[in-house]
């Protein structure tokens, strides 16, 4: 043992002693355990929720093909053919003047409707109705010498009767007589043609129809064949509604499945979801060498105002006994056939939701080629299991198969 300096402190005897530091700390060990505890507790929720978040990443899904509910049209059941062609109407016309002069007065617009015979335009007229009025006024001086021609022959003819008067003279108030009817029959003719050169300014609508275009201002020269590159041929372009059809083209190839009075679909490109009804009304006895199709004009049973000329048009040829009930028939909702199945001698199908399937009941309809009417059970646009297997039930994890 190493001799003790007498000039430093003996220290040891000092000690650490742990049972006084813990009872005079107020019992940490304690605590350290409730730490523990409680950090434990905490691990075990923190599991818990990630399992129950993530538990679909550790369950496999099972792979099956989908198919959507949507709106099919009854036609389809019996469509043999289908065209494209454009909307056309039969009586069209640009409506000119006969006559050349300066556009003075138009009436109607884009759009407007207009019947028969109604004043759609006029020219200038004022020449026109001078020379009315001098056929008139000529006429009126004609009527005033026959009075004057008629009386005179009556005299002549009494003085004849009594020998006072020579045959010549007789003859000479007959011949004048005569010339005076002439000249009024004349004039009268002369009245009537300047009526129709008048009227020729006046340019009227040649049928009820609805105009389409206007070809011509107010101030511009109108000619009949627009012989001057400052005028206009015609004033507007109009046509007739109700004679509107589809020109639609067949392949030759297809020609034979067509015929008149077919019954058939139409859908306008503008209008996708409405169906009108129609029949072919006449196949043109032509082909075009171009194109090798035959053109098939196509009748509307129903008209509306949506339908316009020279809009895009599908045409579906329809066949079969409920060809006419079919056509223009309102859209069923259906599904593919296969993705019904019988459980519990019910029909029911398996909706995808977030991933998981759900059962459920359907009632059926017709069968419409290879999908099947739902009148309830589900909506527009579900997703679907095709051909569910017996182990997908309730709550099954699925995903589409990439194809």
């Amino acid at each position: 043992m190493l001799p003790t300096d007498p000039g430093r402190p003996d220290l040891s005897g000092l000690r650490i002693r742990r049972e006084t530091e813990d009872t005079t700390a107020g019992n940490p060990t304690g605590t350290r355990k409730f730490r523990r505890i409680f950090v434990f507790v905490g691990l075990l929720l923190i599991l818990v929720v990630c399992y129950v978040l993530f538990r679909g990443m550790f369950t496999s899904a099972t792979e099956v093909d989908v198919t959507t509910a949507s709106l099919t049209y009854p036609s389809q059941e019996s469509a043999v053919l289908t065209a494209s062609g454009y909307v056309v109407a039969q009586r069209k016309a640009a409506v000119a003047s006969k006559g050349t002069g300066r556009l003075e007065y138009l009436g109607v617009e884009e759009g407007d409707r207009v019947k028969k015979g109604e004043m759609i335009a006029r020219l200038e007229d004022q020449d026109m109705l001078a020379a009315l009025a001098q056929a008139k006024a000529g006429l009126e001086v004609s009527r005033a010498d026959l009075l004057d021609a008629e009386r005179s022959l009556a005299r002549t003819k009494t003085l004849f009767s009594s020998n006072l008067a020579a045959q010549a003279d007789l003859d000479a108030a007959q011949a004048t007589y005569d010339r005076v009817r002439a000249t009024i029959v004349s004039s009268e003719a002369g009245v009537r043609a300047a009526e129709v050169a008048v009227e020729n300014t006046r340019i009227r609508a040649p049928f009820d129809g609805t105009v389409l275009t206007k070809d011509a201002d107010v101030g511009e020269v109108v000619a009949p064949f627009a012989s001057s590159i400052n005028s206009r041929g015609a004033v507007v372009t109009m046509a007739d509604m109700s004679s509107l059809q589809v020109e639609a083209d067949v392949s030759e190839s297809n020609f034979t499945r067509v015929r008149a009075g077919q019954p058939c679909e139409i859908v306008l490109d503008a209008y996708p979801n409405i169906h009108y009804p129609g029949r072919v009304h006449k196949i043109v006895p032509t082909a075009d060498r171009a194109k090798a199709t035959v053109m098939t004009k196509v009748v509307f049973d129903k008209l509306d105002s949506r339908v316009l000329p020279e809009m895009s048009a599908k045409v579906t040829f329809l066949s079969g006994d409920s060809a006419v009930a079919n056509a223009g028939a309102p859209p069923l909702l259906t599904v593919m056939s296969s993705a019904i199945v019988e459980r519990t001698g019910k029909p029911v199908v398996f909706v995808v939701r977030d991933g998981k399937v759900t059962e459920t009941p359907v009632r059926t309809g017709r069968v419409i080629g290879n999908r099947t009417e739902i009148l309830e059970g589900i909506s527009q646009g579900d997703q679907l299991v095709l051909d569910p297997a017996p182990g997908i039930v309730t709550g099954t994890i699925v995903k589409p198969r990439s194809k």
